[in-house]
Order: structure tokens, then C-alpha cells, then sequence
């Protein structure tokens, strides 16, 4: 399968994709347990671009994001970020590629509970031995909303408020992608809507490249391009998604 251009903006094709998988395939498991999670799986994504990653459970969505961010190793196939490719490193170099480069939200926020909002958000920096650039960190905790918050630690702020902090979290080291793994799933609508903002805001303003993995088309929605999996593999694409084409979608996937 040759590598899709879906969220190539055309105005970047020329520049190595951020995130390229190509011909990848994972699978657990051995002989009559072997289970088969992602099939000769190949994706390229441009620099700036966000995209949104759905299918039904046991599409392989988990184990995408897993091997496009190194945090598990493919079975075959390689996965390249900004052309480095992720199967040459050994463990410390992946580990500190991950902490430098990559950026990540997760729907259960993975804050350090005795750690202040502050101290949250400069921890990549911390574990890095970098020192953190003021007028960055001043630009993304405003950004953010948490001007008034970074004293108080985990257990003091908000759902909503935490995940603030773990997208603040993302962005202060500069990564060249943001991975995020149902942002919005511990959240109320509302606030939700708010944390989608932001992603938006930090490809349109900041141009960040993010890959989100949700299984809500409004979230979808708010991404330049999503990618339906099913069964391990590309289903189908969709660019300039909205809520309602992307539930027809997911209705009708294994069409």
C-alpha cells in the first residue's frame, strides 16, 4: 500500500512528512494467539497538518498511536518522524526522542499529582536538563487559560483545567507532533469543546502538527483530515470533515 497524501496540504508536499509510516504491521502473540493489529499500514503526515483517527474497537487506533509515537515497536514496516527513523535507535535515544520531540494528551491527563500545574508543564523540559524559555512558557500557560493557576497542583483544578495543563505540557518543549488520545473522553461537552479549540488553535497559530485518536465525530470534526481504520488497515479518508458526514461514516464503515 503506498503511502496516502490525504493530509499533505499542498502547500508542504515538498517538505519530509512529519510523521510517515509506511508498510507497517504489528501483531501479538504467537501461533494460534496471534493477533493481528495493524496490517501494511502506510501514512504520511505534513508538518502543520491535524489529523483525526477513527474506527470501531479493534480497528487498531490504540496501536497506530503506540507505534507512530514510539512507544511500541512495529512488527515490519518503519516508522519515520521529521525523516529519523524510529526503528534505528536503541531504547535511551527512542526515550529521549519521545521526551524532545513528541508531544502527548491523554484522555486521563497523566499529571504528576505532587507536582504543581507549573511544574507539570515544564517537566519534559526538567527530565531534558533544559532550561525553560520564559517568554515561551508565558505564551503557552496564557494560551492555555492557567496564568492564574500554575501554583495549584492536580487534585486542586478541574477536569478541564487539567488537561489544559497536559496540552500546555505538549507544547513546551516544541515538539514536532502532538499526539492525542481521546482528549475530549473525560470531559463534558462544554469543556470538551474548549480543549478542541485549543488543539485547533495550536495548528492554526502555533503550526503545530497534531494526530488525534477519538471515536466522536465532533471531535473529528474539528481536525483538517481523518483517517478511518478498520480491521488494521486504511478503511477510508476524509477531508474537511464535519460531525454529521463523519457519524454517516462510521455507520457504514465496514461497507
Amino acid at each position: 500500500m503506498s503511502a496516502t497524501g490525504l493530509a499533505l496540504r499542498p502547500s508542504t508536499t515538498r517538505v519530509p512528512a512529519t510523521v510517515q509510516l509506511t508498510d507497517v504491521s504489528k501483531s501479538y502473540g504467537r501461533a494460534d494467539h496471534r493477533v493481528v493489529a495493524l496490517r501494511e499500514l502506510s501514512l504520511a503526515l505534513a508538518p502543520g497538518s491535524y489529523t483525526a483517527v477513527m474506527g470501531p474497537s479493534g480497528s487498531g487506533k490504540s496501536t497506530f498511536l503506540h507505534c507512530a509515537a514510539g512507544l511500541d515497536r512495529p512488527s515490519s514496516g518503519t516508522v519515520q518522524l521529521s525523516g529519523c527513523e524510529l526503528g534505528s535507535l536503541g531504547e535511551d535515544a527512542l526515550s529521549r526522542l519521545r521526551r524532545e520531540r513528541i508531544g502527548f494528551v491523554f484522555q486521563s491527563f497523566n499529571l504528576v499529582p505532587s507536582l504543581t500545574a507549573l511544574q507539570n508543564i515544564t517537566l519534559p523540559l526538567r527530565l531534558a536538563k533544559r532550561k525553560a524559555d520564559e517568554d515561551w512558557l508565558e505564551e503557552v500557560t496564557a494560551r492555555v487559560g492557567l496564568a492564574d493557576r500554575l501554583r495549584h497542583r492536580p487534585g486542586e483544578l478541574s477536569g478541564g483545567q487539567q488537561q489544559r495543563v497536559a496540552i500546555a505540557r505538549a507544547l513546551i518543549a516544541r515538539p514536532d507532533v502532538i499526539f492525542a488520545d481521546e482528549p475530549t473522553g473525560a470531559l463534558d461537552t462544554r469543556t470538551g469543546k474548549d480543549i478542541l479549540t485549543l488543539l485547533r488553535e495550536a495548528v492554526d497559530d502555533l503550526a503545530q502538527t497534531v494526530v488525534m485518536v477519538t471515536h466522536d465525530p465532533v471531535a473529528a470534526a474539528s481536525a483538517d483530515a481523518v483517517v478511518f481504520l478498520a480491521d488494521g488497515r486504511i478503511a477510508d479518508e476524509m477531508s474537511d470533515p464535519t460531525a454529521d458526514r463523519v457519524a454517516a461514516r462510521m455507520t457504514h464503515l465496514g461497507d
